[in-house]
């Protein structure tokens, strides 16, 4: 794949969503999880949604059970629970892998373009490098999603300008977004 453009994802009915839909959009990716430290991020990423929806902003939201089995549920679940409890709008996609040979499209090409850079700095910081250590000694040398909630901002032309872990504090992407709109 040489553009984002070129991708599809999958939505819960098992459509085939391009993303050359998104063309001219600001749009950030995401792995989400409903039973995670990080789930409070759908409260913030909810809320540039609405902020922002009107001037351009899209978000791929993409559930993965992948890490610590923190996304048991079905699509249908996982939607009502997001609904219910963080009044999400923004629509999701099929529960998917984002690491390994069952990863899709989407995050292998996402993981190409911005790789692992750290978690940055503080307790949250230090808490995730430490616990995964313990899952993968070689963890910052390798581009794979090391956990929920990892961010991708793609730009209105179809780049992926950044990545941000988990750890990232939320009004930083939120003025990151905000900056490209």
């Amino acid at each position: 794949m040489s553009n984002f453009y070129d991708l599809t994802v999958e939505n819960p009915q098992g459509e085939l969503i391009s993303l050359a839909d998104y063309k001219g959009k600001v749009v950030l990716v995401v792995n989400t999880a409903t039973g995670c430290g990080f789930t409070p991020h759908y409260k913030d990423i909810e809320e540039m949604y609405e902020n922002f929806h009107d001037k351009g902003f899209e978000v791929i939201d993409v559930p993965c059970n992948q890490f610590a089995g923190q996304t048991p549920g079905t699509d249908d679940e996982i939607h009502e629970f997001c609904t219910l409890k963080y009044n999400t709008q923004f629509p999701q996609m099929k529960k998917a892998d984002v690491n390994g040979e069952n990863a899709i499209p989407l995050f292998k090409y996402l993981k190409e373009q911005k790789g692992f850079s750290g978690f940055g700095k503080g307790p949250k910081a230090l808490a995730m490098s430490a616990m995964l250590k313990t899952i993968d000694k070689d963890y910052k040398n390798n581009p794979d999603i090391k956990w929920n909630f990892t961010k991708f901002l793609i730009d209105r032309e179809g780049n992926v300008v950044a990545r941000y872990e988990p750890t990232e504090k939320m009004e930083n992407v939120a003025k990151a977004v905000e900056a490209l709109l």
